[in-house]
């Protein structure tokens, strides 16, 4: 302090200047903070998802068919008598591995298209790239029911204007088993695409262009700075887009119901969900649809788990 104003120095100096006291507690408000901001869509999620799931988990361990819904017999109680029945089943394996299969095709169809379009944003000028981005987001707005519809129509022996251009004739495209795969593919894919191809390019446009340049004065392909520069810095982004694609296309449904008429002939296009569908509400065993749709919860909760994981760990990396 001044001096000769009546003030005086403090004895002992910083000596008497008080320690700031630590912050109890501050780890554990950390560390509940985020529960407390996701408490209420948790509540929310709970109340939609909770009971129906335990529903099906409870329908799926009892006899369960038109009969005991019209009360005419009662419930009996089978445990894993429905899960025995559902593996015991060779369809049902062949179900799962067609689902298996026309999944992965859609993944990886969806976002092969999806970034090849993400990396042609970056490349025209704003008036094409302005066109793509509303003819994309069109299709991905379009209800998967008027899709599928419009895709049938496309594609139709008589009045499709797709076998016209072909030369195909009357070429049935949902008589055969793998062309009707085909078809429903393409319709997925052009349903899905939009979502990966506007994730990916924003991510590409958060790349620094001088990394890019830089690749490019090296040399460097179109091909060789998507594989080399670009992948492995969207890693982040493309694990996203792609698990979230395996979610969405092993649970396919309307696409195959709809264009296939239920599954294709005597069943050769049946997926999972239709597969549950035809033997709870076609066959009226509800028991049995419902183990199946426990079986598919089971898979996609796995899928989410390992999608949750490399999320974290993706972030601890960041960190």
């Amino acid at each position: 302090m001044r001096a000769g104003r009546g003030w005086s120095r403090p004895r002992g100096g910083a000596a008497n200047v008080r320690a700031p006291r630590p912050l109890v507690g501050r780890s554990g408000r950390r560390q509940t903070a985020p529960w407390v901001y996701l408490a209420p869509a948790l509540v929310v999620l709970a109340a939609l998802l909770a009971y129906p799931v335990y529903q099906l988990g409870l329908i799926s361990l009892f006899k369960y068919t038109q009969a005991q819904v019209s009360g005419g017999e009662p419930t009996v109680f089978r445990g894993f008598g429905n899960y025995a029945d559902v593996f015991a089943d060779g369809e049902f394996w062949q179900v799962l591995f067609a689902t298996v299969v026309f999944a992965a095709a859609c993944v990886f169809s969806t976002l092969a298209v999806g970034c090849a379009l993400a990396v042609l944003l970056t490349r025209v000028r704003a008036l094409p790239r302005l066109a793509l981005m509303l003819a994309a987001l069109g299709a991905w707005a379009t209800p998967a029911v008027t899709g599928s519809t419009v895709w049938l129509f496309l594609f139709d022996p008589d009045f499709g204007p797709v076998n016209r251009l072909l030369g195909l004739g009357d070429y049935s495209w949902t008589y055969g088993r793998y062309s009707a795969f085909f078809l429903v593919l393409l319709e997925v894919v052009w349903c899905s695409f939009p979502f990966v191809m506007v994730t990916v390019y924003a991510g590409i446009r958060s790349v620094p262009s001088e990394v890019l340049e830089a690749a490019a004065l090296d040399g460097a392909s179109q091909w060789r700075i998507w594989r080399s520069v670009l992948a492995p810095m969207l890693r982040p982004i493309l694990t996203v887009v792609t698990i979230q694609s395996v979610i969405w296309d092993f649970k396919v449904f309307t696409q195959i119901y709809v264009m296939t008429n239920g599954g294709g002939i005597a069943g050769q296009n049946l997926v999972l969900n239709v597969y549950a569908y035809q033997e709870a509400f076609a066959s009226s065993q509800y028991g049995l649809g419902a183990a199946i749709g426990v079986v598919m919860l089971l898979i996609l909760l796995a899928v989410t788990l390992v999608y949750l994981r490399l999320l974290r760990r993706q972030g601890e990396e960041e960190l």
